[in-house]
C-alpha cells in the first residue's frame, strides 16, 4: 500500500467515524488517530485540506503560504529567515526582538566585567547561537581547503559518549585550556551516471582529527558530523498533533511499500517522561526549549536548569576543564543561562517565520511538483498538516502548514549512515523542505544534508538510499528536462 493509499484509507476511516457521530464533541472519546483538540466538524475540515494533491494543473489553495498566517510576506534575500510570524502579537514581537538579541549574543569566559555574558566554555565550538545557524539558516559546510565552516563532530560509543572527550569534540577553549582537537575535512570525489548518460560527481567527506588534547579517542568511539539545520517554522512543528505523526508511522512496514518511518521516542530532561522527538537530525529533542538548552550546553558550554553542568561537555577525566571558573551568579540564579533567558531564546526560535513561496503557479514548478509526487518523495516528505488548537500555541494555533516532512526516522542507506555505532546509524529524521529554495540567498552558497556534502539539490537527492532508494532511482532515471522541473519545484519552496 503506497503512502497515498495509506492516507486515503486513514482519511476514509476517520470520515466514516465523523459521519457516524455528527454530534461528537471534544468530551467524547475520539476514534483511533483522531485529533482530540478538534470538534467533529473541524476534524472533517482538516482531513479535507490535508488530503494529498491530485490536480497538478494549478497551485493548491493556500499553497503559497507554507506557514499559514505566520508566513513572512516579504522577500528579503539574505534576511529571508529573519522575520517574526506575521500574526504575532505586539507583546510577542517585543519578546521576539529580545530573544533575537540573545540568540546573536557573544558569550565571554568567566570572570568578566560584563557579568551577564560570562560563562563561555571552558571548551566550546561557538560563542553565539547565530554562529552555527547563519542568518537562521543552515550551517556552513567545510570547503575541503582548510575552512571548516560551522561543522561540529558529535561523539558516541557503545556506552554513550566518549569517556574522555564527551558528547562532542570541542575545537575551541578559553584562555589557559587547550582545545580538544583540530579538525580537518577532505573530500573524495566519485562519479554517478544517470539514466540519460549524464555524469554527476558526488563527494564523500573524510574527517581528520589532529592535536587531540588527551590522546586518541576511545576504541569504540565513532565520529558523527553535524551542521546546524535552518530554524524557521520550529514553533509550528511543535504544534503538530502527536496523533498526526503516529498516523504516518509504519515501523514494521506492514503495508509492504518499503517505507517504515517511526517516531523517535526520547526522554524529556525536565519530566523524565518519554516524548516524541521532533528536532535535530535524529529527532533527538522533543521541544524547542530542550533543543536550545542542549545547544547551550554542548556548543557554547553554558549551563541551564535542564542541563545544569557548568563545565558544559567536560568529563570527569578533564579536571582542568571542570575546575575552570563558571559564569553562574547568585543574583541571577544557579545556572549560567537563566530560565528567563532560555525562555526568550525559545520564544524567538519558535516564532521565526517561514517565507512565502515563489512561482507556485509556474507551469514548470507544477510539472516538478507532479514529478515529486510521482517519484514517491511524499512518502517521507509529507506536504501538509494543520497545527493544534489551543491558547498555548499562540500565533502557531490551528494553521495549515506545508513543511514537506513527516518528522519520522527513516533508514537512508549506507551512503548516509553515521559511524555512530547505534541503532540510529542509518536512520534520519525527514528534514522539512520549506525555505530550501532560499538556501543560496541566505547562506551565500548551497550545501545540503547533515554534513553539507551535497553542493546542489541534485546531489542531495542522489545521496538518498535505503527507504528512499526507489524515489532516488526514479529521479536518476528521469530525462534532464524532468529533473530540472523537479528541482525548480524544490527551489520554489
Amino acid at each position: 500500500m503506497s503512502i497515498r493509499q495509506r492516507v486515503k484509507w486513514r482519511d476514509a476511516f476517520l470520515l466514516t467515524m465523523v459521519a457516524a457521530a455528527p454530534a461528537l464533541c471534544l468530551a467524547a472519546a475520539p476514534a483511533f488517530g483522531e485529533r482530540v483538540d478538534l470538534s467533529a466538524a473541524e476534524r472533517k475540515r482538516v482531513l479535507a485540506v490535508t488530503a494529498p494533491a491530485d490536480d497538478f494543473s494549478k497551485a493548491e489553495r493556500y499553497e503559497a503560504m507554507p506557514g499559514g498566517a505566520t508566513t513572512a510576506r516579504k522577500s528579503a534575500g539574505r534576511q529571508a529567515f529573519s522575520f517574526p510570524a506575521s500574526n504575532i502579537s505586539s507583546g510577542g514581537r517585543e519578546s521576539f526582538v529580545l530573544g533575537e538579541a540573545l540568540f546573536g549574543k557573544l558569550w565571554v569566559s568567566s570572570p568578566a566585567s560584563t557579568r551577564a555574558s560570562d560563562g563561555l566554555g571552558p571548551l566550546f565550538n561557538a560563542r553565539a547561537c547565530s554562529s552555527c545557524h547563519i542568518r537562521n539558516g543552515r550551517g556552513l559546510a567545510p570547503d575541503g581547503e582548510g575552512n571548516e565552516g560551522s561543522l561540529v563532530l558529535a561523539l558516541s560509543a557503545a556506552n554513550g559518549v566518549d569517556p574522555v572527550y564527551g558528547a562532542q569534540l570541542q575545537t575551541r577553549a578559553v584562555q589557559g585550556l587547550q582545545a580538544e582537537a583540530v579538525t580537518r575535512t577532505v573530500y573524495e570525489a566519485f562519479p554517478v551516471r544517470l539514466g540519460d548518460g549524464t555524469v554527476v560527481t558526488l563527494r564523500r567527506p573524510v574527517y581528520l582529527l589532529e592535536n587531540l588534547a588527551h590522546g586518541p579517542l576511545g576504541r569504540q568511539t565513532r565520529v558523527s558530523p553535524r551542521l546546524a539545520p535552518p530554524i524557521i517554522g520550529l514553533g509550528l512543528v511543535e504544534q503538530i498533533a502527536l496523533s498526526d505523526l503516529q498516523n504516518l508511522e509504519d515501523p514494521l512496514d506492514i503495508d509492504n511499500d518499503g517505507i517504515s518511518g517511526r517516531i523517535n521516542w526520547v526522554v524529556d530532561p525536565q519530566t523524565g517522561k518519554k516524548v516524541a522527538g521532533r528536532y535535530g537530525w535524529k529527532a533527538s529533542r522533543h521541544s524547542i526549549r530542550a533543543q536550545s538548552a542542549a545547544a547551550f550546553l554542548t556548543d557554547i558550554g553554558l549551563s541551564t536548569t535542564l542541563f545544569p553542568a557548568h563545565g558544559g561537555d567536560c568529563t570527569s577525566l578533564q579536571p582542568d576543564c571542570l575546575a575552570a571558573p563558571h559564569g553562574a551568579q547568585s543574583r541571577l540564579g544557579p545556572v549560567e543561562v537563566s530560565d528567563t533567558v532560555l525562555d526568550m531564546v525559545t520564544h524567538y526560535a519558535g516564532h521565526i517565520a517561514v517565507p512565502k513561496r515563489r512561482q507556485v503557479d509556474d507551469p514548470r514548478v507544477l510539472e516538478g511538483k507532479a514529478l515529486f509526487y510521482g517519484a514517491g518523495c511524499v512518502s517521507c516528505h509529507q506536504p501538509k498538516f494543520v497545527t493544534r488548537r489551543g491558547e498555548e500555541a499562540g500565533a502557531n494555533d490551528f494553521q495549515l502548514i506545508w513543511p514537506y516532512s513527516d518528522f519520522l526516522l527513516h533508514d537512508m542507506g549506507d551512503g548516509l549512515a553515521d559511524e555512530c555505532g547505534t541503532d540510529l546509524a542509518r536512520e534520519w529524521r525527514t528534514p522539512p523542505l520549506w525555505g530550501i529554495g532560499l538556501t543560496e540567498a541566505v547562506l551565500g552558497r548551497e550545501n545540503y544534508l547533515h554534513d553539507g556534502r551535497a553542493r546542489t539539490l541534485q546531489e542531495a537527492i542522489l545521496w538518498h538510499g535505503g527507504e528512499a532508494k526507489a524515489a532516488r532511482d526514479a529521479f536518476a532515471d528521469m530525462p534532464e528536462s524532468q529533473r530540472d522541473a523537479l528541482i525548480a519545484f524544490l527551489k520554489s519552496l
